[in-house]
C-alpha cells in the first residue's frame, strides 16, 4: 500500500486527485502494473488509477483476465472501477481510505454484493487509511484555496 500512496502523491503532483493503484502477483510478490489518477491530464473520464493499472496489467500479461492478482488502491473503488475489477476477475481488492460518497464496495451500491455481479473478489479496506485520507483532504484544501500543489512544497 505504501507504493500505492507514492503513486497517489504523483497524481497530486500532477494536480490530479491523489489516488494510486498497483496490481501484484502475491505468489511471487511481483508488481505487475501500477496506475495513478489521470482523468484531467488525459481528458479521459475513465482514467481512474484502478482502470489505468488494470489496462497496464492486461497489456503486460496479454490477457484481459487477471485472475488471482491483488489490486491495491488508496481509495475505495467507485462503481465504474468495481465493474472493471469484476470483469477482469481480480482475485482480491485492498483499499486504504473509505469513500462514503463515491465508493461502491463498502458504501453506495456495494457492487460485489449485487446478485448481478458475476465475479466477486475478496475485499479488505482500511489498510493505511489515515495517510490516504489525509492526502485527499490536503489536496481538496489546496483546491478550495486555489493553490496549485506544486507551489505549496
Amino acid at each position: 500500500m505504501r507504493m500505492a500512496l507514492a503513486l497517489a502523491q504523483a497524481a497530486a503532483d500532477a494536480d490530479e486527485v491523489p489516488v494510486g493503484a498497483l496490481i501484484v502477483d502475491e505468489s511471487t510478490g511481483e508488481v505487475i502494473a501500477e496506475g495513478s489518477n489521470g482523468p484531467i491530464s488525459s481528458c479521459d473520464p475513465t482514467a481512474h488509477a484502478e482502470i489505468v493499472a488494470l489496462r497496464a496489467a492486461a497489456t503486460r500479461l496479454e490477457n484481459y483476465r487477471l485472475t488471482g492478482l491483488t489490486l491495491y488502491v488508496t481509495l475505495e473503488p467507485c462503481a465504474m472501477c468495481a465493474g472493471a475489477i469484476s470483469h477482469a476477475r481480480i482475485g482480491r481488492v485492498v483499499w486504504a481510505a473509505d469513500d462514503p460518497k463515491g465508493g461502491a464496495v463498502r458504501h453506495g451500491p456495494r457492487f460485489f454484493e449485487q446478485p448481478t455481479c458475476h465475479w466477486r473478489p475478496q475485499t479488505a479496506g482500511g489498510v493505511l487509511a489515515d495517510p490516504a485520507a489525509e492526502a485527499l483532504r490536503e489536496f481538496f484544501r489546496r483546491r478550495r484555496r486555489g493553490t496549485p500543489v506544486q507551489e505549496v512544497r
